[in-house]
């Protein structure tokens, strides 16, 4: 009888935890987290660049809007003088739009549009569990066709993001993207988020791979239809060919550098990548701004004219 009974337990204790990790790390937010200790010291400029933002002349965007399901939401912020270069910036995990103005800034500096969309079960936009860039790498197609109906077939485009967004744009890398799309800059982005979720339960949960992460799966394939084997940047970068400038911190212990280096070498076209020193996850703009524009610039001015060669 205790022969019997004692797998069953194990079974119902697996897939209790699993169910706890899948509502922790995929259930939509609707307040941001507060961050990181490190990044405390960085509040008061954080949220100088935010006031900045709200008091910019901003226009609300949306997608499918006569869908509650399906309705997606962003912040459009046109340069200060007429351009058709515009940016789209992919926000981080449990963030928003409004999270990255401090990038919006910089590219607003820099004379470009901006697009700053809320991913799925995120910010304004609707959903219920977040994709960690799967499908708003499909959604962030849609509002580069905004853009172009917006600025005209003669925009260049640049996507920028920063963790999951830098991740969300490396994905969208391998995607059949028009030709107005220019090049990519990602800040901090996973290799995979089946890596990353394996190296966060060791980190953060004590917890192996088996069989926390295939139950975790099994929920995710449930719930949202695809597999999170699937949710790969380094897969993606296999295909693209646009210049990628990769940013990553030197003391990043949530991405490990292990995955910059996929990232990096996966990728078939124009590459660059800049380790920031003394950086944790997502502080390379924080340690010094005017250096991270400067690098920003450099590789934009290099690559904004880039065309695809011809097949």
């Amino acid at each position: 009888m205790v022969s019997l009974a004692a797998p069953f337990v194990i079974a119902t204790g697996v897939a209790g935890i699993s169910e706890q990790l899948y509502r922790y790390a995929f259930n939509r937010v609707n307040k941001v987290p507060e961050t990181s200790k490190e990044k405390q010291k960085y509040a008061d400029a954080y949220y100088g660049y935010v006031d900045w933002l709200r008091n910019q002349p901003t226009q609300a965007w949306h997608l499918h809007e006569d869908d509650a399901a399906r309705k997606l939401a962003a912040t459009y912020l046109a340069a200060d003088v007429q351009t058709t270069d515009t940016v789209i910036i992919s926000h981080g995990y449990k963030g928003n739009g409004e999270t990255m103005a401090n990038y919006a800034k910089m590219f607003h500096e820099l004379g470009y549009n901006v697009l700053l969309p809320d991913d799925r079960a995120h910010g304004r936009s609707s959903g219920r569990y977040i994709t960690f860039g799967w499908l708003d790498r499909l959604d962030y197609l849609d509002w580069i066709q905004r853009i172009i109906k917006e600025t005209g077939r003669d925009t260049r485009i640049v996507l920028f993001g920063v963790s999951m967004g830098g991740a969300t744009v490396e994905m969208m890398s391998g995607e059949a993207l028009p030709e107005q799309v220019r090049c990519i800059i990602a800040d901090c982005g996973y290799s995979s988020i089946d890596d990353e979720l394996v190296y966060l339960l060791k980190r953060n949960f004590h917890l192996p791979k088996y069989p926390f992460l295939p139950a975790v799966n099994a929920i995710n394939r449930r719930k949202q239809g695809f597999s999170l084997t699937q949710v790969s940047s380094a897969e993606q970068l296999k295909h693209n060919r646009r210049p990628i400038f990769f940013i990553h911190g030197e003391k990043d212990i949530f991405v490990p550098a292990e995955m910059l280096a996929a990232n990096y070498n996966a990728t078939q076209g124009p590459k660059e990548k800049w380790v920031v020193k003394e950086a944790t996850h997502a502080e390379s703009f924080w340690i010094d701004p005017e250096t991270y524009q400067q690098h920003v610039k450099q590789f934009l001015d290099q690559y904004l004219t880039y065309r695809l060669p011809k097949e």
